[in-house]
């Protein structure tokens, strides 16, 4: 296949990386915590992506917000119960607890709710493929694309633009200041939270119309990948999870192409091990130094 064709594809991927990340890095940028569980929004989003499909007839849009919405309120759920009472608590302490919602939310859609065995996606569009040249994009991979694309440039306008956003930075920045400054932290953290997971639950619902097949445990290898995108463009910086996820993204799909399925996720997580060892912050992170 041509050069073209697998940048395509890559970019593709890497959308959805890249939303996933999003939640990752500004979760830890905020209260410093890396949410495991994460990934398993991201499931829980394609699950409900699903449901409002084949239960309610509900086309593409109506169902990409109803995913969005639903995986913002797990979102703030699960930071209220399980996270907020543990804030002050070592970090060990939270990334365990986090480690456990993860195995809550996976166990128990594979238990209780929907059964371990995976399901098919249903069908939004009929696929239709558009021949550029030797170039191959179908409709479903230009709608990934321009949803991923439209999301973040909603979420740079909210970070940047807003009264929210700035408080959301200045939190970031140094969270007992901006509470001395009258920013509501809680509130803060719970919007954090909520625009995080409602990404994740988009990149559900788009990785549902990509591959057509879900099932209670798909989140674990594109959540570590996602993870891994965050850590690389530099932990807590948003247009870094944004580049990383985009740059894991082509790397896997490179390889596939011109090496080997086999080998994908391990040149994958090579990479981010070679970077940091020449850039410990991450490509776009800042080296900071702790008080000690």
């Amino acid at each position: 296949m041509s050069l073209i064709q697998q940048l395509i594809n890559g970019l593709a991927q890497g959308s959805v990386y890249a939303l996933i990340a999003v939640g990752y890095t500004m979760v830890y940028g905020i209260i410093r915590l890396i949410n495991f569980a994460h990934a398993d929004i991201y499931m829980m989003g394609a699950f409900i992506g699903y449901f409002a499909v084949t239960v309610f007839h509900v086309p593409f849009l109506p169902a990409l917000l109803l995913a969005m919405i639903g995986c913002a309120i797990l979102g703030m759920t699960i930071e209220k119960i399980a996270y907020k009472p543990l804030r002050k608590s070592p970090r060990i302490v939270l990334l365990i607890t986090a480690m456990a919602m993860s195995l809550i939310l996976e166990h128990g859609m594979a238990t209780v709710v929907v059964g371990p065995n995976p399901r098919p996606f249903p069908e939004l569009f009929k696929i239709n493929i558009i021949h550029l040249g030797p170039v191959q994009i179908n409709n479903v991979q230009i709608i990934n694309l321009s949803v991923a694309i439209i999301l973040v440039l909603i979420l740079q306008y909210i970070v940047y633009k807003t009264k929210t956003g700035k408080a959301m930075r200045a939190t970031s920045y140094d969270m007992e200041a901006a509470q001395l400054m009258g920013i509501n932290i809680n509130n803060i953290v719970s919007i954090t939270f909520a625009i995080g997971s409602s990404l994740a639950g988009a990149a559900g619902v788009l990785v549902g119309m990509m591959y057509p097949r879900i099932d209670p445990y798909m989140g674990m290898m594109p959540g570590l990948k996602a993870f891994i995108a965050a850590v690389l463009g530099g932990i807590g910086v948003l247009p870094g999870a944004m580049f990383g996820g985009i740059l894991i993204g082509l790397c896997e799909t490179f390889t596939k192409a011109y090496l080997s399925t086999k080998l994908s996720d391990a040149i994958v997580f090579s990479l981010l091990i070679i970077i940091l060892i020449f850039k410990p912050a991450g490509l776009l992170g800042k080296p900071t130094r702790e008080k000690v």
